[in-house]
């Protein structure tokens, strides 16, 4: 006959102060808050001088402090110690809770915690929190009030105590994690290969795949709207952290004490108006892509603080303690030229050479003119549907004026000016009039006539322009080279020669 194992008694104090933490437990939705409340109730029920929550990193094998009440609370908040030391360590690697009367008398006793936070542990329980078989951590408490030491009933309830703790910290992280993918794909914005099929882009796409493959980090150079960004969700998605979010901030569009919290997040209480706990951008990012556009814009206290980064691969939220270790791919881009700027003493030489690991320049969209039928195409395609009327074709005077353009704004005026004469082309056709006066006015037939076949500079605008009209026409007819050659008034042999030629290759859907 076997003996139905004996339940702790409870009194009634204890069993209600019990309810109340699982309540405020596993109230919390954040994994953070979620720790200080059970450090904070597992002191309070067992009537103890402080608690600490600590987190078992497997990778390497590492305890780290999580929350923690009581003497040298703040200091305790992310220290780390290899997980071998310790009766938290030893509770941990057996999986079964420990008790311990007078702990200098254990050989297991890490002292330099004490030394750290300058007090004295007397006694001690710990308790594992396990969730599944899967040990995550350990619950501590030290130095019982108004008596010597703890009682195995308190070790027998801080252990009921660790498993509640566990679902709940577990359910806090799963949010956690819920949230920061909720978070970043708010933030996405729609992503688009790099188009363009000109000797200067296809440069680019070949540096962009290459680059992808590692995880080094990417400084991308070109003027204002050039797709600096598109550049960098294209490496991205080439990447083995295509699976993870990809965040991008503007370090122009915010002042410096706002890029900070940004970047790095804050703490409750941080600064006036912090009414709650922020994740940062470095934050939202792990284990993904964070790219930082006008980098050249930084002020020199924020570059320090992200040379740290990309130096330690840590951080600390404004106006926190704990260090937060972060697996992040940075990918950066300026509008200036950032030698310069360090010549000068704008920036630091350091963030310099750390960031300008692999530079690609992406081209200005009047050095590949010859891309913009497929641009014109991509954006017609793309805006058309929004607008309730069918992508439109272009007009080859249309084109020839688009072609002559400066394009001071590069692909972002195109795409403004796409959506504009998309909107004006009531009969499927984009006409010179549909233009912006300024570009309607920049060329005229006469202009195009007389071409001087003598000049280089003409020759290769010449080029150019029979090549946008090839695309053009090849597009038009679906790369049907029999249509296309009808249409341009050449023969097939002629235009495959010229296909040959230009080296041009049917874009992708």
């Amino acid at each position: 006959m076997t003996t139905a194992a004996k339940t702790p008694t409870l009194d009634r104090k204890t069993l209600l102060a019990l309810v109340d933490a699982s309540h405020a437990i596993n109230s919390e939705l954040s994994a953070e808050d979620a720790f200080k409340q059970i450090a904070t109730w597992a002191a309070n029920v067992l009537e103890a001088e402080g608690a600490s929550v600590l987190l078992f990193d497997p990778d390497r094998k590492q305890l780290i402090f999580q929350a923690a009440v009581g003497p040298g609370e703040d200091t305790l908040m992310g220290v780390r110690f290899d997980a071998d030391l310790g009766i938290a360590g030893q509770a941990v690697k057996s999986g079964r809770a420990m008790r311990v009367k007078d702990v200098r008398q254990n050989r297991h006793f890490f002292p330099g915690i004490d030394a750290k936070t300058h007090m004295r542990t007397e006694a001690l329980i710990a308790a594992p929190l396990v969730h599944l078989d899967e040990t995550l951590g350990v619950v501590e408490v030290i130095n019982p009030t108004g008596r010597d030491e703890f009682s195995s009933r308190d070790l027998e309830l801080l252990q009921v105590f660790a498993n509640l703790a566990a679902v709940a910290a577990t359910n806090a992280q799963a949010y956690d994690r819920v949230s920061r993918q909720n978070l970043a794909l708010r933030e996405a914005q729609p992503s688009y290969e790099v188009i363009g099929q000109s000797e200067s882009i296809t440069r680019v796409n070949e540096l962009c795949r290459k680059v992808a493959l590692s995880n080094s980090t990417v400084l991308l150079y070109g003027e204002t709207g050039t797709g600096k960004e598109l550049a960098a969700r294209a490496i991205h998605r080439n990447s083995n952290r295509h699976d993870r979010p990809f965040i991008a901030i503007n370090c122009a569009a915010l002042p410096e004490s706002l890029l900070e919290s940004e970047l790095f997040g804050h703490e409750k209480g941080a600064f006036t108006g912090a009414s709650g706990k922020k994740l940062g951008r470095f934050e939202l990012a792990s284990g993904g892509t964070l790219f930082l556009d006008e980098i050249g814009e930084i002020s020199p206290a924020i570059q320090v603080k992200l040379l740290r980064v990309l130096q330690e691969r840590e951080f600390v939220r404004v106006g926190g303690t704990q260090t937060i270790n972060c697996d992040v791919r940075i990918i950066a881009a300026t509008n200036r030229n950032l030698k310069n700027a360090m010549e000068e003493g704008r920036f630091r030489e350091d963030l310099y050479y750390r960031l300008n690991v692999f530079p690609i320049t992406l081209p200005p969209l009047r050095q590949r003119v010859e891309d913009l039928p497929l641009l014109i195409n991509h954006f017609a395609r793309e805006i058309a549907p929004s607008l309730g009327v069918q992508p439109p074709a272009v007009d080859d005077d249309a084109l020839t004026n688009l072609m002559r353009y400066e394009w001071p704004g590069n692909i972002r005026e195109l795409r403004n000016i796409v959506e504009r004469c998309t909107l004006l082309a009531s009969d499927g056709i984009i006409l010179p009039s549909h233009l912006p006066a300024e570009i309607a006015a920049g060329v005229s037939h006469e202009e195009t006539d007389t071409l001087d076949a003598g000049v280089a500079a003409s020759n290769s605008r010449l080029a150019d322009h029979e090549k946008a009209l090839i695309l053009k026409a090849l597009n038009e007819t679906n790369w049907n080279q029999s249509a296309a050659a009808r249409n341009l008034g050449i023969t097939r042999d002629h235009l495959r020669y010229r296909i040959k030629k230009y080296n041009l290759i049917r874009p992708s859907n």
